[in-house]
């Protein structure tokens, strides 16, 4: 097995305090902590349903009145331009842009109460990614800091790198498509948005991330259909695939390895465990035959390409669907918001009736789909959601501005009760009518799926245990 990551020593790090308190209380046969220790390192990921995750993260915040929680009975200044379409759910009013998931209801569970009180983008998208609230005020922010909190996919990848050897995989863990987000928006300056990121817990945590170009300023791939050479699917900070030879990266590999030898006797700590583990990460996943094959989208059926649809977004939903075929547990698809806008649609619902709401539906379906029929759909938990809502009233042209308090979200796979709709909101599709979810539930929820305990700690900066959760809980609702 190719070994991509460095495996640390076992550490209490990954353990439940209240399974270690209650095995502690039971004495365990006299079982030492030191053996215990080591006997709770392996079940994280070991036990859950779900053996994948993919995160379908629709940036901007799309409208629940126009998408999965129509109001057609509202006043005619919220309703909507949309009309609603039948499902195979009973009681779920979808847009008749939405008619293709309309199909695969049955497949899916759309929870319609979700909040929180992050209502500019950073702020709630870091939220959704994390579970957590980011550390910067409404704002007051735009890019990723060292200081925020590690992504779900983060604490997949590090806890992963804690398995025993034998459940140790040869392919990364945590998976960023198509661009780091905020890579391709227009805006004044470059733009990395947080959320995705390790944040305190290291940039050797951090995902292994593709880059997608756009042909110019004014270019947007999400909206048309892409080219074979576009969708090269390079890894960020590696060469193209057509410049690197076999001579060229052993030479390459040599000079590191000699820079490093020297560089190691001047230097130590933190920062250079890090930065060694990113860049064995890196060197490994180039050499890996494996993981080549796994970016390589030209392997798949035109037609079954041409069923998740040829732009950006629809290409990199079925390259989430090769890598966790391929052994990747954790995958976030971005639909970013090329133009400024897009799924943030402040001026207008054209681009939601010509670009978005199609291309979401087009993917959705093909990706259910797809995993149904090669029987990944049981162990893969599927999530596409925004970061907010909008607002109910909208402008004359149907734009409608940031809405945090209440927005949608697709669940389905890993053992969700398709066909069924959790949470429920007012008549103008504006608060909750009952207890809201929270970016802590959802996050509880997937932990859940993938076997790991909302309880569990992880060590940060300070080398102190920190919950991976606080005060949300799984929805177990949502589970058959």
């Amino acid at each position: 097995m190719l070994d991509l990551f460095p495996r640390p020593n076992a550490t209490c790090e990954g353990v439940s305090r209240r399974h270690l308190l209650q095995a502690g209380g039971a004495g365990l046969l006299g079982m030492s902590l030191p053996k215990l220790l080591a006997a709770q390192e392996s079940q994280p990921l070991t036990n859950g349903r779900a053996k994948s995750v993919i995160f379908l993260f629709l940036f901007g915040g799309p409208s629940q009145l126009e998408t999965f929680d129509m109001k057609p009975d509202a006043p005619p200044k919220i309703r909507g331009p949309f009309k609603p379409v039948a499902s195979r759910t009973p009681g779920l009013r979808i847009s008749e842009h939405l008619s293709r998931s309309a199909q695969v209801s049955d497949k899916f569970c759309v929870v319609r109460n979700m909040s929180h009180g992050f209502n500019d983008h950073s702020g709630a998208g870091h939220y959704i990614q994390t579970g957590k609230e980011w550390h910067i005020r409404i704002g007051q922010g735009f890019n990723a800091t060292p200081k925020d909190w590690p992504s779900m996919g983060t604490v997949v990848d590090y806890l992963s790198q804690r398995l025993p050897v034998r459940l140790q995989r040869d392919l990364p863990n945590y998976v960023v498509l198509p661009n780091f987000l905020g890579r391709l928006q227009e805006y004044k300056v470059q733009l990395r948005r947080p959320g995705e990121y390790a944040g305190w817990l290291g940039r050797g945590y951090d995902p292994v991330t593709t880059m997608i170009d756009k042909r110019d300023g004014k270019d947007n791939p999400y909206f048309r259909d892409c080219t074979d050479d576009e969708l090269d699917f390079r890894i960020q900070g590696l060469v193209k695939h057509k410049e690197l030879t076999t001579n060229r990266l052993s030479r390459r590999k040599s000079l590191l390895e000699e820079f490093d030898g020297s560089r190691r006797a001047l230097d130590a700590g933190n920062a250079i465990d890090a930065y060694d583990r990113f860049q064995q990460r890196a060197l490994s996943l180039v050499t890996s035959e494996k993981t080549r094959n796994a970016l390589d989208i030209r392997r798949e059926p035109a037609k079954l390409r041409d069923a998740y649809g040829r732009n950006l977004f629809g290409q990199s939903t079925l390259m989430a669907r090769r890598l966790i075929e391929a052994g990747v547990r954790f995958t976030t698809v971005h639909y970013d918001c090329v133009n400024g806008y897009s799924w943030d649609s402040h001026r207008s619902s054209n681009d939601l009736q010509k670009h978005l709401i199609p291309g979401l539906d087009q993917a959705l379906s093909a990706l259910l789909t797809d995993l149904d029929d090669r029987g990944l759909l049981d162990e893969t938990l599927v999530v596409a959601m925004g970061e907010m809502g909008r607002t109910p009233k909208a402008n004359g042209s149907w734009g409608r501005g940031h809405w945090s308090t209440l927005f949608p979200a697709v669940l389905a796979g890993a053992g969700i009760r398709g066909g069924t709709l959790y949470g429920s909101s007012d008549r103008n599709a504006e608060y909750a009518t009952e207890n809201p979810t929270s970016p802590e539930d959802l996050a509880a929820t997937i932990y859940h799926a993938l076997g790991i305990d909302a309880e569990t700690r992880v060590r940060n900066v300070e080398d102190r245990p920190a919950p991976i959760v606080d005060g949300g809980k799984p929805v177990l609702q949502l589970f058959g």
